[in-house]
């Protein structure tokens, strides 16, 4: 079993970048949104930290939902729903919530330099039930599904942030739920047909892998070591 690496030390190593913004919707709500986390060893990171966006990642990571992750800094960056597919990318500092040290202890043992975290919907909410109540409202009742990434609106974005390379792993970590089926089928259709990719498939179902944060610790650290079993295949 991997020695479960404590967060103080990981601190040390990596630094966290993300795009926050708001978007509008034609029904005057708002709702508040991440597109994109950039996780990069401290000795890899641009004096201009935009420039991440453009590096080609070790491996993507696809999960849930943003979750509790915050940004460091004052944000305001607001957009139309009807122009999404013209929104732009700005990093600042992020605070890194559990999940994200998860994925950093797998980066140390496979010796990733820089993983990027996607998304199923860009819908940030720490509480899962939460989250999927909001999407699924947002999607029947405002016709709003640009939420994600893998939504047809957003293929510009998209193209640019999955791997040029199909050797470059996708790491599936989206959970377990049902209720994300309809977001699993969008975002697995996108995906070209030869693109390497892993993840810890749970027995009985076709498209449904283990999120890196269980809650009890003893399958945390069962995730991580069958994790990187996976990624040193």
């Amino acid at each position: 079993m991997k020695p479960f690496l404590p967060a103080a030390d990981l601190k040390t190593t990596y630094d966290i970048f993300g795009h926050f913004y708001t978007v509008a919707l034609a029904s005057q709500e708002t709702a508040s949104c991440r597109s994109v986390l950039e996780i990069i060893d401290k000795s890899c990171t641009p004096s201009d930290v935009d420039k991440i966006s453009d590096r080609q990642p070790d491996a993507v990571f696809i999960m849930m939902n943003p979750g509790s992750s915050q940004p460091l800094v004052a944000v305001n960056n607001h957009i139309a729903a009807d122009q999404i597919s013209e929104l732009s990318i700005s990093l600042v500092p992020t605070k890194p919530d559990t999940t994200q040290y998860q994925v950093m202890r797998v980066m140390r043992y496979c010796d990733w330099r820089h993983v990027r975290v996607l998304n199923l919907s860009d819908l940030r909410s720490p509480k899962s039930p939460e989250f999927i109540k909001k999407f699924t409202r947002l999607e029947a009742e405002a016709n709003y599904d640009a939420h994600s990434i893998f939504s047809p609106a957003r293929t510009k974005e998209r193209i640019k942030k999955l791997p040029r390379s199909r050797q470059t792993p996708l790491v599936y970590a989206w959970g377990l739920s049902e209720k994300l089926s309809p977001l699993i089928e969008r975002c697995l259709r996108t995906i070209p047909s030869k693109q390497s990719f892993t993840g810890l498939l749970a027995e009985g179902t076709a498209d449904k892998y283990r999120h890196p944060l269980p809650t009890l610790q003893k399958d945390k650290l069962i995730w991580l070591d069958n994790m990187v079993r996976q990624c040193e295949a």
